[in-house]
């Protein structure tokens, strides 16, 4: 049976390393970007048809083409891991047949888990190190702090509640960087899976219970985190456990001499260090360009309309005409305008301080996130900033002449935003909730 399992985990999670590029792509290290982007693109090109063939004759149903989203959970990739599964099966069974009298598999086992020992080292040091450089739950935007918590999805409330404590995502972060890296030194590996083994449980249990859409490879991961330490489960429960005298807990060797077997974990070392480079890299670049190191744009901020003239009328600000905005902000990333009925219109705000003019535009379509269903539109507005915290525009809406004079709210009067931290406190915290 231990044999049948061990030719079932070589198929399983072999095919699955090789058909995820971004799971052995890492090891590019800085080129991981560049490479990444023009491997991951070429292989949903070559799976479509092959992903939509077995769905139809299998599964009665054509599914959509991969997309190039930040989801992990889409139906071709559903398909192709029971494809994945099914030929493990096939593998497995083929192999048992021909190779039945072979009592072990002791140079084949040492390599293999030397393989997902530093995939799984990888993808720690990959996903740690978005954590550690607070790139993957930035802090709540401007945009979210006016919207209602009851508009949030389970994921947005994990995201905001992450990005909302920057230091413990870090922390979050170098746990997994911590785990990732003693995975590539064969001495530390077993710690190393230990620890990755919490962190991936937890984040497994997030992507449950908050739906995002990672479950498919956080799952994964903690597959590889199990057959990583399987050797050493018996050891593990006589020392953590049982108390009982437990022998060293060792990686196998991969040559028969101990001087090449230092070689190569001097270079499993070199490796992590390598990939921790590009991912590093990587995150650092995403926090310049998506994260929260972009730059503010010139007019940043949250600002509240407080006169509406519209074909040379004054809207009031209790008025139900759909036309009248409520806010108008521009975030760093992007901007949007809140109507009367508190829904969210997102933009694209482009500002030119020499002409002093604003242009407003529908987002572009793009394949990371569902179309919005609303019209496109575009308006050019003319700008003038009498103080700091003062913005007047002017212009035409749909061909009607408008003037919007604006005051600037501070962001930091959101008690998410401006809550400082405090040792001692007479009563919890809760800001602005209603009991």
């Amino acid at each position: 049976m231990t044999r049948i399992a061990f030719r079932f985990s070589v198929a399983y999670l072999g095919l699955l390393c090789m058909l995820f590029a971004q799971i052995v792509l890492v090891f590019a290290g800085p080129l991981f970007p560049r490479l990444a982007a023009h491997a991951v693109g070429g292989q949903m090109d070559g799976l479509d048809d092959f992903v939509r063939t077995v769905s139809t004759h299998v599964f009665g149903t054509e599914v959509a083409p991969l997309r190039k989203s930040y989801s992990g959970d889409q139906a071709p990739l559903w398909v192709l891991i029971f494809c994945v599964f099914t030929a493990a099966v096939v593998i497995t069974v083929v192999w048992s047949i021909l190779d039945r009298r072979r009592g072990s598999y002791v140079r084949l086992h040492a390599w293999f888990l030397t393989f997902i020992r530093l995939c799984l080292g990888g993808q720690m040091l990959l996903y740690g190190t978005a954590k550690l450089i607070p790139l993957q739950m930035p802090r709540p935007t401007l945009i979210t702090l006016l919207q209602p918590y009851g508009d949030f999805s389970p994921t947005a409330v994990l995201w905001n509640q992450v990005g909302s404590a920057p230091v413990y995502e870090m922390l979050l972060g170098t746990a997994e960087v911590l785990g990732g890296l003693l995975l590539f030194v064969p001495r530390t590996a077993t710690v190393g899976a230990m620890l990755s083994l919490i962190s991936l449980l937890q984040v497994f249990v997030l992507n449950m219970t908050f739906d995002v859409p990672v479950k498919l490879l956080s799952f994964h991961l903690v597959l590889m985190c199990l057959f990583v330490l399987a050797p050493q489960a018996r050891r593990l429960a006589n020392l953590l456990v049982l108390e009982r005298p437990s022998a060293p807990v060792t990686q196998p060797p991969l040559f028969r001499g101990g001087r090449a077997n230092g070689l190569i974990g001097l270079a499993c070392a070199a490796l992590g260090i390598w990939v921790l480079v590009g991912a590093v890299q990587m995150a650092l670049e995403g926090y310049r360009v998506q994260g929260d190191g972009v730059a503010e744009p010139p007019l940043y901020g949250i600002w509240e309309v407080t006169d509406f003239t519209l074909d040379g009328k004054a809207l009031p600000p209790l008025t139900t005409d759909e036309n009248r905005w409520r806010r108008l902000v521009f975030d760093t990333r992007k901007a949007a305008v809140q109507k009367m009925d508190d829904s969210m219109v997102p933009a694209v705000a482009s500002v030119d301080i020499e002409a002093g003019t604003v242009t407003l535009s529908s987002p572009p379509q793009t394949e990371t996130a569902p179309p919005s269903g609303l019209p496109s539109f575009s308006y050019t507005l003319a700008y003038q900033r009498a103080a700091t915290d003062r913005l007047t525009l002017h212009g035409d809406l749909d061909g009607r002449p408008v003037e919007v004079a604006l005051r600037q709210v501070n962001p930091d009067s959101f008690p998410l935003r401006g809550r400082a931290f405090h040792w001692v406190q007479e009563y919890p915290n809760t800001g602005k909730l209603i009991r």
